[in-house]
């Protein structure tokens, strides 16, 4: 990822979320890329960037992604931006926007115990409310970042999830870790594997390194494998 995409991202997401006066602090808590195959096949790239801007009152993750992918159906291109309370990455607001296959733009904001929505798409606008947990996590359908906000999860204790673009709140369960050594690229190296289940029973499977770091997300229901390829030298 160049310098002047991972600035856009960061400038982005805090003129998005009326943070502007925070631009000039902060830290880049991980940034990078990923390649994205899809039932075996090289489908497209993922960049993103993940800052820490402020402290005290103004603590908060910012977590911005440009996803570009050829699916099945046709070319895909999605732009995310997600505001969560540290430390652990509850969902705060939230967009998405979508553009060729199932073209959407979604905005989504806490507002006490429910998550207000609003869903443009080809077949209108909607408004829907979502129910807020005090630890619901946005996973968005083919956004490997977004599981840096699993990291910490404790096994066999589920956390609620929402994801915006299908309109599906659910929970999802982290089993034990196991370290593991893992290739990426000509590089070896040692990560913490685990294999998060979600109440529907699928198997989400992810490689953090020992920052915590995503390095690799395999979602076999869906053919989806995303690893990073900015770790390797």
């Amino acid at each position: 990822m160049t310098m002047t995409r991972r600035l856009l991202f960061a400038t982005t997401a805090l003129l998005a979320f009326g943070a502007p006066e925070l631009t000039a602090q902060g830290v880049v808590v991980d940034e990078g890329s990923f390649a994205v195959s899809i039932g075996g096949v090289p489908a497209g790239t993922e960049d993103f960037v993940i800052r820490r801007p402020g402290v005290g009152r103004d603590d908060a993750l910012f977590a911005n992604g440009v996803i570009g992918l050829m699916l099945p159906e046709g070319r895909q291109d999605l732009s995310a931006l997600l505001h969560a309370a540290p430390p652990d990455g509850v969902a705060v607001r939230y967009q998405i926007s979508a553009s060729g296959v199932d073209p959407i733009e979604v905005q989504v904001a806490r507002s006490g115990r429910r998550y207000l929505a609003t869903i443009r798409s080809d077949e209108g606008a909607e408004d829907r409310e979502f129910q807020a947990h005090v630890d619901t996590r946005v996973l968005e359908r083919h956004v490997a970042h977004h599981y840096y906000f699993l990291r910490d999860l404790r096994p066999n204790r589920p956390v609620h999830t929402l994801e915006p673009r299908t309109r599906r709140q659910g929970l999802i369960t982290a089993g034990e870790p196991s370290q593991e050594m893992i290739r990426l690229g000509p590089n070896q190296i040692p990560s913490r594997r685990v294999e998060f289940t979600t109440d529907t029973g699928e198997t989400r499977t992810i490689w953090f390194d020992r920052q915590g770091r995503v390095l690799r997300v395999r979602i076999s229901s869906l053919e989806y494998l995303a690893e990073r390829t900015d770790l390797v030298g």
